[in-house]
C-alpha cells in the first residue's frame, strides 16, 4: 500500500487495532481483516481478494465505521442513520435512547424536528405549554457531547425543520451564536410551495404538526432573506429541498424522507441507515500514447466490486437496534460515491471550473450510475430483490433490484486522505502547505498529481514550491506556463456559481444526494449566497450547503473587549509586583487530561515558596487551542510568582466554558482552562497523589495553510477545511462531522 505520512498518521490515531495505547495491526492486516469479514458471506474465495486488491489499490474504500469495526467486536459498519422524533416525551426520549447507541459505535445521525408541537402550545396530558423543537434540538446536542468521547468517532448530527413550521425563525437563528448547539449541522426544509411565495412575493401558512392547523403566515421573502443573512454569517442553516427528495424516494409506499445524515448527502426514511463507500477517481486513469485519459474498463470493474461489497456490509452488519435492522433489510440501501475527482481533473488536463470539467464530472457519474444500477439488479438476480421492492420504482421498470439506492457523493474526508487524494468532489483544497513538526521544523507537503505533473514538465523546484505553500495558489506565477495554471485549480479559484454547476453535474446521475460546500470569499455579499441558493434550486440539486471564508472566527479568534471608565481605573490600587526570579531548578509532575479540545497536558513545578510555574502543550503546535493554553499557562505562572495565592488562580478559571465539554472520570471538564484549574486544585489538594494519569509529551506539530476555515483543529492543532458540509482537518483526519 502506497501511503503518505498523513494517511499512516490518521490510520495509526483512528483506524488500527490497538491494545492499550500500542498499535497492533498493519494497513495491509486492517484490508485484509475488513476484507475477509465483507467475504464471509460468500462461497467463492474470489471475492475476498477482490475486495483486498480494490482496497489495498486505493481504487476504493469503504465508510470509516467499517474500516474501523468489521471483523472486530463492534461490527458496527454504517455512517449513516435517521432516526424519528415523535411528539410525546416517551417518544423523543426514546429516540435520544437510540442516539446515544448509535454514537457510541460511530455513527451519524440525522432527525426531523418538524413533528414536534411549537413552543408555548398546549400539552393536554399536563396543563403545561411545549418547549418546542429548538429546546430539543439543544438537549440532543448536549446529550452528544456526552457520549462522543466514548465512542470510536466524535458524534455528528443533522438537524432539519420544514420551514412551514411555527417556530421556524427561532430554528433558523439558533446557531447564531457558534458556542451553541456545536454538534450539530442545521439545514431548513424547503418546500416549492415557498420557492414559490418567494418568488411572488407573496405568504405562506405556517401550520401545527399536533393537529395540522393554520397558526399564522409570514412573508416568504422575509424568511428566505433571514435564512441567507445566517447562512452569510456563519455558514448555517443550509437548505434542503423535501419535495424534490421525495420525488426521488424509491419506496414512496413506505414513507415519507423528513431528513438526512449529518452531511446532506444521505437521505433516509425514519429508522434507516446507509453504508457508503468510494471510488478513487485519481486511480481510474492511464496513459495511452502519451495521452491520459479515462480508464473506463478499470472504473467499470470497481463499480461492481464496490456494490457488492456494500451490500455484504448490509449483512454482516451489527445493527444497534432492532427497528433499524429491520427497516434497512427491507430497503437495502447503499451509496457508492467518488472522491479524487479533482486529482482526475487535473491528470486529464481539465480545469474543474469550466464546461469541459463539468462535462466530465456528468459522463463519470452517469457511468457509475448505470454501470452502477447494472451491478445491483444483477445481484437481484442472484439473490433476490430488496424486500420493499413490490410498490417501488423499479417494480413499474420490471427489472430486479437489490438495492434501493445505489450511489452517493460523501464527503470522504478522512478516506480522502488516507487515499491521498482529493475529497468527494470538491476542489483541490491547497497544491501545497506547510507542516510544522518539532523544533519548528518546517515539511512542506505537496499534492500528488501537482508534482507529478511539475516534474514532467521540468517546472519542479525546491524554490517553487516554497512559493505556491505560502500563496496557496499557483495563480499568477511567472514560472507556472498560463495553460497549466488554469489546471492547477485550488477552492479560493473557483467561483461558487461553478461549485452549483459542478455538484448539479454529480446530482443529475446520483439516486441520494451530494455532499459539497459551495466557498465564498470573505468579502462576498448577501446577495452572492442568496443568487447560489436560487442557483442550486433551478438546477435540481437536492440541498444546499455554503460557507463564507472567514465567517466562523469568532469561535477561536474573537474574545470579549470591554472599555474600563474612568472612575474605575483611578479606584485601582497603584501598587505594581515584580514577579520572584524562577529557579535554575524545580519539581514537579505532569498530567494528563483529556478536554473537548484534545488532550492536554498540564506540568506544575514548585520551587521553594511552593508553586511557581505552569506549563501546558495540547494536540500539535501552531493552533489556536494550543497558543490560547500556553498564553494561560505563562499568566498562570506569572501570578503564581507575583504572589497570588493558587486558590486564586483555579477559581478564576474553573467553570470557563467552551463548545465542546467532556467527561473524564466522572467529572465534566468544560474547557482547557477549566481543565488546568481542575488539575492545579487536585495538586494544591492532594499534590502528587491526585486522581490524574501522569503523561509526557511526546507529540509532533501540525498546521496548514491556505485554508477555508479560520477555527483550528482541536485534535492537532492544524487549521480546518471547510468542505463537504463539514470543517475537517486534512493532517489528522478529525472531522466536525464525524
Amino acid at each position: 500500500m502506497k501511503l503518505t505520512e498523513n494517511a499512516l498518521t490518521v490510520l495509526e490515531r483512528r483506524y488500527l487495532a490497538k491494545q492499550g495505547d500500542k498499535v497492533i495491526e498493519t494497513p495491509q492486516d486492517m484490508v485484509r481483516r475488513v476484507a475477509e469479514n465483507i467475504a464471509s458471506i460468500e462461497d467463492d474465495p474470489i471475492w475476498e481478494e477482490r475486495f483486498f486488491e480494490v482496497m489495498s489499490n486505493l481504487e476504493f474504500l469503504p465508510n470509516s465505521p467499517t474500516l474501523m469495526n468489521a471483523g472486530r467486536v463492534l461490527q458496527q459498519l454504517s455512517a449513516c442513520f435517521v432516526l424519528p422524533i415523535e411528539d410525546s416525551m416517551e417518544g423523543i426520549f426514546e429516540t435520544l435512547k437510540h442516539t446515544a447507541l448509535i454514537q457510541k459505535s460511530g455513527g451519524g445521525t440525522g432527525f426531523s424536528f418538524s413533528r414536534l408541537r411549537p413552543k408555548s402550545d398546549l400539552v393536554s396530558s399536563t396543563g403545561g405549554v411545549a418547549s418546542g423543537p429548538v429546546s430539543f434540538l439543544k438537549c440532543f446536542n448536549a446529550a452528544t457531547d456526552a457520549v462522543k468521547q466514548g465512542g470510536t468517532r466524535r458524534g455528528a448530527n443533522m438537524g432539519i425543520l420544514r420551514v412551514d413550521h411555527p417556530d421556524i425563525l427561532d430554528f433558523i437563528q439558533c446557531k447564531a451564536d457558534n458556542k451553541e448547539i456545536t454538534n450539530f449541522n442545521i439545514s431548513v426544509g424547503i418546500t416549492e410551495a415557498f420557492m414559490e411565495a418567494v418568488d411572488s412575493d407573496s405568504t405562506y401558512s405556517l401550520v401545527n404538526p399536533r393537529n395540522n392547523e393554520v397558526t399564522g403566515e409570514l412573508r416568504a421573502r422575509d424568511v428566505f432573506n433571514l435564512i441567507v443573512d445566517m447562512a452569510w454569517k456563519n455558514g448555517e442553516p443550509g437548505i434542503v429541498f423535501l419535495d424534490r427528495i421525495n420525488r426521488a424516494n424509491p419506496t414512496p409506499h413506505v414513507g415519507e424522507i423528513e431528513a438526512t445524515n449529518p452531511c446532506g448527502e444521505q437521505p433516509l426514511l425514519p429508522n434507516e441507515s446507509c453504508n457508503l463507500g468510494s471510488i478513487n477517481l485519481a486511480k481510474m486513469v492511464r496513459q495511452v500514447d502519451g495521452q491520459w485519459e479515462i480508464d473506463w474498463e478499470r472504473l467499470a470493474y470497481v463499480v461492481e466490486v464496490g456494490v457488492r461489497f456494500l451490500d455484504n456490509v448490509i449483512e454482516v452488519n451489527k445493527y444497534p437496534i432492532p427497528e433499524i435492522e429491520e427497516m434497512t433489510l427491507a430497503n437495502r440501501k447503499i451509496g457508492l460515491g467518488v472522491m479524487g475527482f479533482a486529482d482526475m481533473l487535473m491528470r486529464l488536463g481539465i480545469p474543474y471550473n469550466s464546461e469541459e470539467g463539468v462535462s466530465v464530472g456528468k459522463a463519470v457519474m452517469q457511468f457509475i450510475q448505470e454501470k452502477g444500477h447494472a451491478a445491483s439488479s444483477k445481484l437481484g438476480e442472484e439473490r433476490g430483490s430488496f424486500p420493499n421492492y413490490s410498490g417501488s420504482i423499479y417494480e413499474a421498470l420490471g427489472k430486479p433490484m437489490r438495492n434501493a439506492t445505489v450511489t452517493t457523493i460523501a464527503p470522504t474526508g478522512t478516506i480522502s486522505i488516507i487515499a491521498g487524494c482529493s475529497s468527494g468532489v470538491e476542489p483541490v483544497f491547497a497544491l501545497a502547505f506547510t507542516r510544522n513538526v518539532m523544533d519548528d521544523d518546517k515539511l512542506i507537503e505537496v499534492n500528488g498529481q501537482f508534482e507529478e505533473i511539475l516534474r514532467e514538465e521540468g517546472l519542479y523546484s525546491e524554490h517553487l514550491i516554497e512559493q505556491v505553500a505560502e500563496l496557496g495558489t499557483v495563480r499568477g506565477l511567472p514560472q507556472i506556463p498560463e495553460h497549466l495554471q488554469r489546471i492547477f485549480v485550488t477552492a479560493h479559484d473557483v467561483t461558487p456559481e461553478w461549485h452549483i454547476r459542478m455538484q448539479a453535474a454529480f446530482q443529475e446521475y446520483t439516486d441520494n444526494a451530494v455532499s459539497k460546500t459551495v466557498n465564498f470569499p470573505s468579502e462576498a455579499t448577501r446577495e452572492d449566497i442568496e443568487q447560489v441558493y436560487r442557483l442550486a434550486y433551478d438546477l435540481g440539486c437536492k440541498g444546499v450547503t455554503v460557507y463564507r471564508a472567514g465567517s466562523r472566527e469568532g469561535e477561536v479568534l474573537t474574545v470579549g473587549h470591554h472599555q474600563e471608565s474612568q472612575s474605575s481605573a483611578e479606584q485601582k490600587p497603584s501598587t505594581k509586583h515584580s514577579p520572584r526570579r524562577r529557579p535554575n531548578v524545580t519539581t514537579g509532575q505532569t498530567v494528563r487530561i483529556k478536554t473537548g479540545c484534545g488532550t492536554l497536558y498540564v506540568t506544575i513545578n514548585e520551587d521553594e515558596y511552593g508553586i511557581c510555574e505552569v506549563f501546558t502543550t495540547i494536540g500539535k503546535a501552531g493552533g489556536c487551542a494550543g497558543a490560547f493554553s500556553e498564553a494561560t499557562a505563562r499568566l498562570i505562572s506569572l501570578s503564581l510568582r507575583s504572589g497570588v495565592e493558587p486558590g486564586q488562580v483555579t477559581k478564576q478559571l474553573q467553570g470557563i466554558r467552551c463548545p465542546h465539554p467532556i467527561w473524564q472520570d466522572g467529572k465534566q471538564v468544560l474547557s482547557c482552562p477549566d481543565a488546568i484549574a481542575q488539575v492545579l486544585n487536585d495538586y494544591i489538594q492532594n499534590g502528587r497523589k491526585g486522581r490524574f494519569q501522569q503523561g509526557s509529551v511526546e507529540e509532533e506539530s501540525i498546521s496548514a495553510n491556505p485554508v477555508f476555515s479560520n477555527e483550528s483543529c482541536p485534535d492537532c492543532g492544524g487549521s480546518l477545511v471547510q468542505e463537504s458540509g463539514c470543517a475537517t482537518c486534512v493532517h489528522c483526519g478529525f472531522s466536525r462531522c464525524s
